[in-house]
């Protein structure tokens, strides 16, 4: 039997972070764990923090009636208003259970996100690069993106952002600390942005929400804050999840947050509990919803991440390779040496048993990204292969 033509032309072109994951598990079957460097897949190693597994175990133990069924579809009414604390306090605004609605992960936010406000060829703006699974969730609920190539900097460009609204536009989705930059947007650029979206919709009559995709908001380093953006624009929804923050992507947890002041607040988080159970997520996990309520005052470890990413850093400088420095996230973001061939660089790589994903599968042609949540031994370790590699590409190029 076929599959849909647009299934089979995706399967072409599916996800390189996968592949690249994938392969790496066949080369540590041949030859050893220790000896692969695999920087390819953003699959936290940290376990999670002991808060969690001790509830985790109080509430398995405590069999409670009911506690395995069904609830409302967008999730425990006591979940929610824990979570509605916490994002008030996150980003600035007096929110309360209503405007929360659980989701399964930051993935299966963006999904119902979309399905409940796109018509058919809406278009959703996103900035270049961008994590490539966008494409796919937008295209899912029949909308279209729309890239915009980010500031030399990696920070969004916002007259280019301008440029590319029109009647059309339905959301600009943004992704801070940005996956596979690292960059933390700054709050005067969300401010900007917010600017731009309000004069648009003025002008137009159609306001286009802003989409915070925010898996990482808690990862950041050095001081930097990862900016509100309820609080900024009326008409924002921000997707998160504990995939990251709290490693835990296998249990698919997230939330969706509706901005206290948008326009028809109560149809809009209708729809969202409607799109969730019509895709077929039917609630968020009954389980975790108790567990992530109980958690809304943990934290991450960031001076783990922090200490890889200074020890990555150090293994790329001393091979001689450029890098843009993550402000968040565990992402490092690499450009491939006197060129722009990144899936040859990749290539080169692999042969001395390290993986990243080339920048093309982000939409950035001569770059690589590697993920640093990973031990701190094999970011060293991977030190003296780094140099080989960047020793035969220097020659290569020749």
């Amino acid at each position: 039997m076929l599959v849909a033509r647009a299934v089979k032309e995706a399967l072409g072109a599916s996800s390189m972070i996968r592949k690249m994951f994938e392969e790496g598990a066949e080369l540590k079957k041949k030859y050893g764990a220790e000896n692969v460097f695999d920087f390819s897949i953003g699959n936290p190693d940290l376990e999670p923090p002991p808060a969690f597994h001790r509830t985790l175990l109080r509430l398995v133990t405590e069999d409670a009636a009911g506690s395995h069924g069904y609830m409302p579809n967008a999730g425990y009414p006591e979940v929610r208003e824990a979570l509605a604390l916490k994002v008030s306090r996150e980003q600035g605004v007096e929110i309360d259970g209503r405007h929360i609605v659980m989701s399964a992960g930051a993935a299966g936010a963006l999904n119902v996100i979309f399905k409940a406000v796109l018509n058919p060829d809406d278009e959703v703006i996103v900035s270049k690069p961008y994590f490539m699974e966008y494409g796919p969730y937008i295209d899912n609920h029949r909308g279209k993106l729309v890239e915009v190539s980010a500031a030399p900097d990696f920070d969004l460009d916002i007259d280019g952002i301008r440029r590319a609204l029109n009647e059309k536009t339905a959301a600009v989705l943004v992704n801070s600390p940005h996956n596979p930059t690292g960059r933390v947007y700054p709050q005067k650029t969300i401010s900007a942005l917010a600017e731009v979206l309000t004069r648009h919709g003025r002008d137009t009559g159609r306001y286009p929400y802003l989409v915070a995709d925010e898996p990482y908001r808690e990862l950041v380093y050095d001081g930097a804050v990862t900016p509100p953006i309820l609080s900024v624009y009326p008409h924002s929804i921000v997707a998160a999840s504990y995939s990251k923050n709290l490693s835990l992507p296998g249990e698919r947890i997230g939330y969706i947050a509706v901005g206290p002041r948008n326009d028809d607040k109560d149809v809009l988080i209708n729809a969202l509990v409607y799109t969730t159970r019509i895709l077929g997520y039917v609630n968020a996990p009954a389980l975790m919803q108790r567990c992530v309520a109980e958690l809304t005052e943990v934290k991450a470890n960031v001076d783990v991440y922090a200490a890889r990413r200074a020890a990555f850093k150090k293994t790329l400088e001393g091979a001689g390779i450029e890098y843009v420095n993550p402000e968040g996230a565990f992402y490092i973001f690499c450009r491939v040496p006197g060129g722009d061939d990144d899936s040859g660089f990749t290539a080169a790589l692999k042969k001395h048993l390290i993986l990243g994903v080339p920048g093309s599968s982000f939409g950035a042609p001569g770059w690589v990204r590697f993920a640093y949540c990973v031990n701190e031994n094999m970011i060293r370790a991977s030190a003296a292969a780094f140099i080989a590699v960047r020793a035969q590409w220097q020659a290569m190029s020749m």
